[in-house]
């Protein structure tokens, strides 16, 4: 049999991948100790909850696992149900899913083609801009009003693209910022017809419930609005990927078509469960990264270094020089923080908060770090 060579990959696949990068979550944290000689390392750069769940939410995940043997109930009642029951919707307007990241590539399924025309702010979550890339969207990408959305601009970029669709984060990450209920309802009125706002609000729950939109609302109102919420954040979930979209139960037939049957596992519904069994968690958790975040700030005033105002369980530091070496400085300290530059705002840094020492410490260090 003759030779063929060997295959060339990136011609057989979808032309809409060429020059798209995978994400690259860059060294794990046992490597960097391990380069960098460190005992710990506390994981101040990725969002996640450094509080910790609650114990019952971990007892229910482990009782889970001498069922892993049966595969979960693909309808996933009960879960919807509990989901349902929280944020005042139908069952049939939730859809889990295996972490919100998995719902960004299924609507991007469902919604885009080859040449759908999809406006994206920056800076925001990279992954919007990134699955419907590969899916052969045209971007528009629209400039923050300073650190804020430009609501007007991204709502005139729609309209000037025809766009089938817009992403937003709320509050966005990486800035910590909220979207006004009064914004939030003028920037809706001003898309243009069959144009659909994806919002992501895996920050939400640690907003202020008086302040942030409530867009469940404008699901049931028939909007053309899709929530997309997670359990990593605020419930300290992330290691078991649970997430679920609140959408029109036409949406959520479509979403139900492009994801795999059985895409949530069983200790991840179990542990979901559980955590909304106990309603008054959020409000306590909500409290506690409220504090944590006026206490790292506090420790930061006297050195004169600003903290962006935040509604989420990060802060967005401006450090007001190259934040590479500042965000070296640290690691060698045995802090990990999220240098600015990656997530295109140099100058800044965003550190997840924690309990009040680890805050303390942490802004210590970046007043060392700026002031040597």
């Amino acid at each position: 049999m003759a030779s063929r060579g060997r295959v060339d990959w990136a011609q057989l696949a979808r032309p809409s991948l060429a020059g798209i990068e995978p994400y690259d979550p860059g060294e794990s944290r046992d490597e960097l100790k391990e380069r960098h000689g460190l005992g710990d390392l506390a994981p101040l750069n990725w969002n996640e909850d450094l509080f910790g769940p609650p114990q019952h939410v971990l007892d229910a995940a482990a009782a889970e696992v001498a069922r892993a043997p049966l595969y979960p109930e693909r309808a996933y009642s009960d879960f919807r149900a509990a989901v349902a029951e929280w944020i005042g919707v139908p069952a049939e307007c939730v859809v889990p899913a295996h972490g919100a990241q998995a719902l960004i590539g299924a609507v991007a399924s469902v919604f885009v083609d080859p040449g759908t025309a999809v406006v994206i702010p920056q800076p925001t979550y990279g992954l919007y801009a990134q699955i419907c890339a590969a899916g052969g969207a045209t971007i528009t990408r629209v400039p923050a009003a300073g650190l804020r959305f430009d609501l007007g601009a991204i709502a005139a970029a729609a309209r000037a693209h025809s766009a089938r669709m817009v992403w937003l984060c709320d509050p966005n990450n990486p800035t910590g910022l909220l979207i006004g209920r009064d914004e939030w309802g003028e920037f809706l009125a001003a898309l243009p017809d069959r144009c659909v706002a994806v919002v992501d609000e895996a920050y939400g729950d640690f907003s202020d419930p008086e302040l942030r939109a409530r867009r469940e609302q404008d699901v049931l109102d028939g909007r053309p609005v899709i929530v997309i919420r997670s359990f990593s954040k605020v419930f300290g979930l992330a290691g078991l990927r649970l997430g679920y979209a609140v959408c029109d139960q036409a949406v959520a037939s479509l979403l139900n078509v492009v994801q795999e049957p059985f895409n949530v596992n069983r200790v991840a519904l179990a542990a979901g469960r559980a955590a909304l069994a106990t309603p008054e968690f959020v409000p306590r958790r909500r409290a506690e990264v409220a504090a944590a975040r006026q206490v790292f700030a506090d420790a930061l005033a006297p050195a004169g270094i600003e903290v962006v105002p935040s509604q989420a369980n990060f802060v967005l530091v401006r450090l007001g020089v190259d934040d590479g070496p500042v965000c070296d400085r640290l690691l060698r300290r045995g802090l990990l923080i999220r240098g600015g530059e990656s997530v295109g705002l140099p100058g800044y840094a965003r550190v997840t908060m924690g309990p009040a020492e680890l805050m303390r410490t942490t802004a210590r260090e970046i007043v060392a770090a700026l002031q040597a």
